[in-house]
């Protein structure tokens, strides 16, 4: 027997829901089991951002001897147990501090950008090291709309030596990153390739706006096509699996997103209304009216985060190597709830949000699309997706 879109996404939403809350915004750590064969000296550049601490405290809790590299500006209160070399990588006299006859088994890098920061960090530390982990991004193929495996045609760029980054240069100056890296340690070299990283500390917004703005209840306007697919991962899921690829010597390319099992854009949100228990209601507006009224997709002000001005048919890309080689996401309700918790208890008030539109916004912007419907559709608009299908 067929089900209706309606129990279709409430089942959905109660699997979001299932998982217990967390006590904490950064949630209990898991165990990363069996222990790890031998103690492994890493030396990581950057480890204090958002992605940085969520790889770094696995690796602590693990007995691992871990190195910062950084330059020393964001959350210095982090870590106070472990050795940190201040410097800015971009600069060669800086790397200096890393020269000498020092060795470790791994290198974690989370802020390359340039392949030229690279090419310094390979000219300094030559081989004094096992091997290479660097965190790239889904961005680095050709067409980044496609189902991408990690086969999938690069992303170029005509000036190798631009280090400007835009949507246009961003994902080619990572593949030249990754190609780098490959030139100088071949064999030796992990490139994690991950989607939208998400989760408790993401200052992006990108994520976090919308339990926010779910939890605040009331008309929420859904962008789009309930039905696009929505990738992303947990960044503690990404960092608890990057530490398993370095205790297990896991080599290559892989592409790093989820979540399991797949989610589309309604499926999320509905699943945030349950999690939350938010007495809110979605309105979905069309790709067409969004653009015409200028609202930006994706992050950024006056944005609608995550939304993307897709037609179908739409393309999932594959994470299945990295499932193979031991990926695994936690429930996106503790995504939900963790993030939220953050967002309430340590994201500074009176930071102004760097994605997402202003209740006013909203508010206008539903207006004029409900005059933009015919009557008999204007019935239909709030909780639209829940037809009979």
């Amino acid at each position: 027997m067929s089900r209706t879109r309606r129990e279709f996404l409430a089942l959905s939403a109660a699997a979001l829901a299932a998982a217990p809350a967390s006590r904490r915004s950064l949630g209990p750590r898991r165990r990363l089991s069996p222990p790890p064969p031998r103690k492994l000296k890493v030396l990581f550049m950057g480890g204090t951002g958002f992605l940085g601490p969520h790889t770094v405290r696995p690796l602590i809790d693990r007995g691992h001897e871990v190195t910062l590299f950084n330059r020393g500006r964001t959350n210095r209160h982090l870590f106070p147990e472990l050795e940190k070399i201040h410097g800015d990588r971009t600069k060669p006299e800086d790397l200096q501090a890393l020269a000498g006859d020092r060795r470790w088994d791994w290198i974690v890098d989370t802020s390359g950008y340039f392949p030229r920061v690279i090419d310094q960090l390979a000219e300094v530390v030559g081989d004094r090291f096992g091997a290479y982990a660097f965190i790239s991004t889904m961005s680095v193929y050709s067409d980044w709309m496609a189902a991408n495996t990690e086969d999938s045609p690069l992303a170029t760029i005509a000036d190798p030596t631009v280090e400007e980054i835009t949507g246009e240069t961003y994902g080619a100056l990572k593949a030249l990153c990754e190609q780098a890296a490959e030139r100088h340690w071949p064999g030796r070299a992990l490139n994690i390739r991950p989607g939208l990283i998400v989760g408790p500390g993401d200052n992006s917004d990108r994520f976090t706006w919308w339990p926010v703005r779910v939890r605040r209840g009331g008309e929420v306007l859904a962008p789009g096509h309930w039905d696009m697919p929505v990738q992303f991962i947990d960044a503690r899921d990404l960092g608890e699996w990057t530490v398993r690829c370095l205790e297990n010597e896991v080599f290559g390319s892989f592409n790093a997103i989820g979540p399991t099992g797949g989610l589309n854009m309604a499926e999320l949100l509905f699943g945030i209304k349950v999690v939350l228990g938010a007495d809110a209601t979605f309105t979905w507006v069309d790709n067409a009216f969004l653009q015409e009224q200028g609202v930006r997709p994706w992050a950024g002000p006056d944005s609608i985060p995550i939304w993307v001005p897709l037609e179908p048919p739409f393309a999932v890309s594959s994470w299945e190597k990295a499932r193979r080689a031991g990926l695994t996401h936690r429930p996106t309700g503790d995504t939900i709830r963790d993030t939220l918790a953050w967002a309430l208890e340590e994201r500074p008030a009176d930071r102004p949000w760097r994605a997402g539109i202003s209740p006013e916004r909203e508010a206008q912007l539903l207006r004029d699309w409900r005059e933009r419907l015919p009557t008999s559709e204007d019935d239909t608009a709030v909780e639209s997706v829940e037809e009979t299908g």
